[in-house]
């Protein structure tokens, strides 16, 4: 899967990533207080940023570091397997190491 740059934040994915920044839970709320405007080692982390057909919760471009927030619908065993499939692309295809909470 090789993802060029009119495939990153894509505007097809604008109105979910808009409700998702909107809907956060209050874990993601939280974290984003921590790793926004590069407090972080002033590292800079972007919220609800898709890659391809992915929406990543927070991501690091520098680094090419996305972490996801599980809530309890990722415990499920079909969505599991989907986030297993995903992260797989994510690092095996572009390089993007995910970090799971």
């Amino acid at each position: 899967m090789k993802v060029r740059n009119d495939e990153k934040n894509a505007r097809i994915f604008k109105d979910q990533r808009k409700d998702l920044r909107s809907n956060g839970t209050p874990a993601e709320a939280k974290l984003w207080t921590l790793l926004k405007n590069r407090q972080v080692e002033n590292l800079k982390f972007r919220r609800q940023f898709s890659v391809g057909n992915y929406i990543l919760d927070f991501y690091c471009p520098e680094l090419k570091l996305c972490i996801e927030l599980d809530g309890d619908y990722h415990y499920h065993s079909q969505k599991h397997e989907m986030d297993k499939d995903r992260d797989s692309k994510l690092y095996e295809e572009l390089g993007i190491k995910d970090f799971e909470i």
